[in-house]
């Protein structure tokens, strides 16, 4: 059966954000898809240093279980989504690191798991948030499942995006969406294999010119 990880980068585990990730695990089910809900927002996670240890160790040297415990399960997972708050604009500071380390220490490829983001919002800064998340997939060869908007909600509790019809109804669309694709890829990689990925050329100017 096919798997697909959800985090929820929000420190309120019943909060805004949990109910949205909610609304996509009831349709991740109906379309028999496994799930794994992952609280990230209330664990104490530090950013990461760039200090290159999991080039040979094969995971963080933070050792902090969270993200090494997740990076096991990311392996084996055909699909991500990723929830957050928005704060000042932009996702919050726990999700954020917790991402950068999990992608940067991971030695196996993500190539075509499916991802997705999911923001939430009392009002304003959620497309900015939806940007940044959206480009730890963007930069790894992950297709993104979208939907028929951003998908975002709106509200101050949980209760609110409740109310929120049309988000809710954007994120049932994007998790069909991601379910869908998620069985593509894998036919089709039975079928005639996963696409090329060529890594011959880094462009990193070093004459300075």
């Amino acid at each position: 059966m096919a798997k697909v990880l959800l985090l929820n980068g929000s420190p309120h585990v019943h909060g805004c954000t949990a109910a949205a990730l909610e609304e996509m695990i009831r349709v991740f089910t109906e379309e028999n898809i496994e799930t794994e809900l992952i609280q990230v927002g209330k664990q104490a996670i530090r950013g990461c240093i760039a200090c290159g240890s999991c080039e040979k160790k094969g995971k963080c040297v933070f050792d902090d279980d969270l993200v090494n415990e997740t990076a096991q399960k990311f392996a084996e997972a055909d699909g991500l989504v990723v929830g957050s708050p928005v704060y000042y604009g932009s996702p919050n500071g726990t999700i954020l690191s917790f991402m950068d380390r999990l992608f940067y220490s991971t030695p196996f490829s993500k190539h075509m798991k499916v991802g997705t983001a999911v923001v939430s919002c009392r009002r304003g800064g959620n497309t900015a948030s939806f940007d940044v998340l959206n480009k730890y997939f963007t930069i790894s060869g992950m297709p993104v499942a979208s939907g028929t908007y951003w998908n975002q909600v709106h509200g101050f509790t949980a209760e609110d995006v409740k109310k929120d019809q049309e988000g809710l109804q954007t994120l049932r669309n994007t998790a069909r969406n991601m379910a869908f694709l998620i069985k593509a890829i894998a036919a089709e990689k039975e079928k005639s294999g996963l696409p090329e990925v060529e890594r011959a050329f880094f462009t990193s100017f070093p004459d300075g010119k």
